[in-house]
């Protein structure tokens, strides 16, 4: 992807793990380690945690397009080289989750995270790609994309929530036996399973991922985040305890302005002015 405001390849972005840069309500979050297949060591959690402090705190920032740098990978997970140094260095082991290791909160566990985030997914997105994919609200994939989660060949487990969230996102014994061999899911079957949103060429994925991106924006932003938590939030509860569960961007939603411009912009027939207020 072009990202905007970003040379690739150029001055000091060569030295970053994540690359932000921001343009008209989006966010644009780039894993910057393309010659290993934008695998995740820690200075990457590191600096996509800081990344998305700031996103969360940036009130101009509506909309959130994470992707991985070149057209081969968008992450394949651990730095498995680093793995093996910090655990002859001593570094205890890590099981479910990210607590007290870096970048955390990761995105895998910012549950309360509101605003909406595309995954464009241009390659592999295995391990902890994939799992940085699961916790997306929408995935847009090129044709030649591949997912899987192949921790339990090499002796670890899935555990930035590739368990947990696989099998609440397909069926159960599909999640299963992907999670028990590592095998690989093709863009198509992933769109079949219902884990990704559009999958188109190459060519056409930028395209795409705008589209999307452009749609987002055309709701009202505060209305998205209500939906999103309200969606998240009531997953496993009973039908009943979602309708008396008050949802706090819901509750920031209903006695918003821009509650009041919809239905206004609607009867005077002309494009809302959202303002997020």
């Amino acid at each position: 992807m072009s990202v905007p405001g970003v040379t690739p390849g150029a001055g000091p972005a060569e030295e970053r793990r994540v690359l932000c840069t921001r343009r008209d309500r989006v966010a644009y979050v780039t894993l910057n380690r393309p010659a290993v297949l934008n695998a995740m060591d820690v200075r990457t959690h590191e600096e996509l945690g800081a990344v998305l402090d700031d996103i969360e705190a940036d009130d101009d920032v509506w909309v959130v397009v994470l992707t991985g740098a070149g057209d081969r990978s968008f992450s394949v997970g651990q730095d498995l080289k680093e793995l093996v140094q910090r655990t002859e260095a001593g570094v205890p082991p890590s099981t479910f989750g990210a607590r007290d290791l870096p970048g955390h909160p990761r995105l895998t566990e910012r549950f309360g995270f509101a605003k909406p985030i595309v995954a464009r997914v241009n390659g592999y997105a295995f391990g902890g790609g994939f799992e940085l994919a699961l916790a997306c609200d929408v995935v847009v994939a090129a044709e030649h994309a591949a997912f899987a989660l192949p921790e339990a060949r090499l002796g670890l487990i899935p555990g930035a929530g590739g368990v947990f969230r696989l099998t609440r996102q397909v069926p159960y014994r599909i999640a299963l036996g992907h999670l028990m061999t590592g095998r690989r899911m093709p863009a198509a079957r992933a769109r079949e399973l219902g884990l990704v949103n559009d999958v188109v060429p190459t060519a056409e994925l930028d395209a795409c991922v705008d589209g999307w991106v452009q749609d987002i924006l055309a709701c009202a932003p505060l209305s998205v985040r209500a939906i999103k938590e309200a969606a998240q939030r009531s997953a496993t509860m009973p039908l009943e305890q979602a309708f008396g569960t008050r949802f706090g961007w819901e509750e920031r939603r209903l006695r918003s302005a821009d509650a009041q411009e919809g239905a206004r912009s609607f009867t005077e027939k002309r494009t809302p002015r959202w303002t997020g207020t």
